[in-house]
């Protein structure tokens, strides 16, 4: 099946439910490589702070720092083809967060990816977000798979969920779930049946240009290390500017002189 079809089929199911799944999206390689460059990070990692966070979970932040490989999940064609439909041009990364849930786990508070808590929580509105779980391990029953609220995306803000109109969004490692920012969802419980095992997922995150994004890329990715990504990835953690104006210049500059001594500017020449 060619993207353009995927493409529409999600998007489809994007617009009308919230949520999609792909399955074989990502190779067995690319997992074991994430996988790995993330293991030592995990060795030494703590457990959540907070009931958000998840006390039986281990989250890493700042992923592209610890994994370069992470760059083929963040501008997979798919993802970035559904962003280009839900989002204005000039979008942003938000988060790139790996989460690995124990077992005893409890189940996370529902929650919309691109609520800024300064938001009115009233009322309808379009999504600001799109968000992905790329998962790591088999998504089942009882270890922590994602638990989404379909239709929840089309729901005032005030409306308050019920844990019975929650599904488990269950697929096998490789898969990604696409949803809507505004979708309520939340990570499930991990229970002793789930064989000891731990769940590790990838949530990646974009983000309307006009919003201020979760995690701050500019200061976590190192301007050294920002230059060696790819022109979309630069664009991504805010080496970009927002048209048809200049918002997220530098200096009254294009950020990307700040990684590109070679860079000439857009429309007018030296911005």
């Amino acid at each position: 099946m060619d993207i353009e079809t995927e493409v529409c089929r999600h998007g489809q199911h994007i617009r009308a439910h919230g949520y999609s799944v792909a399955e074989g999206v990502v190779s067995a390689s690319l997992v074991e490589r994430v996988r790995d460059d993330l293991a030592p990070y995990f060795r030494v990692s703590p457990k959540g702070r907070n009931d958000f966070e998840g006390f039986e979970s281990q989250r890493l932040y700042s992923l592209l720092t610890k994994s370069e490989s992470l760059a083929e999940l963040v501008e997979h064609p798919l993802v970035l083809a559904l962003a280009d439909r839900f989002l204005r041009p000039d979008y942003l990364l938000s988060a790139a967060v790996a989460i690995r849930i124990h077992v005893g786990e409890t189940p996370q508070g529902f929650h919309r990816d691109d609520n800024p808590a300064n938001a009115p929580d009233v009322g309808f509105r379009d999504m600001w977000g799109f968000s992905t779980i790329w998962m790591f391990d088999d998504f089942t029953q009882s270890n922590g798979a994602t638990e989404i609220i379909p239709g929840s995306h089309k729901w005032p803000m005030e409306k308050a969920p019920e844990p019975s109109q929650a599904i488990k969004a269950c697929a096998p490692a490789g898969s990604v779930l696409l949803f809507a920012g505004n979708l309520l969802h939340r990570s499930g419980p991990s229970s002793e049946s789930g064989n000891g095992k731990t769940r590790l997922g990838i949530t990646i995150q974009y983000s309307q240009p006009w919003m201020r994004t979760i995690e701050n890329f500019s200061l976590a990715v190192p301007a050294e290390k920002a230059a060696r990504f790819s022109p979309k990835i630069q664009a991504l953690l805010g080496y970009s500017v927002s048209a048809p104006g200049f918002v997220g210049f530098v200096d009254g500059l294009h950020p990307k002189r700040l990684i590109d001594a070679g860079y000439v500017g857009r429309k007018y020449r030296g911005f």
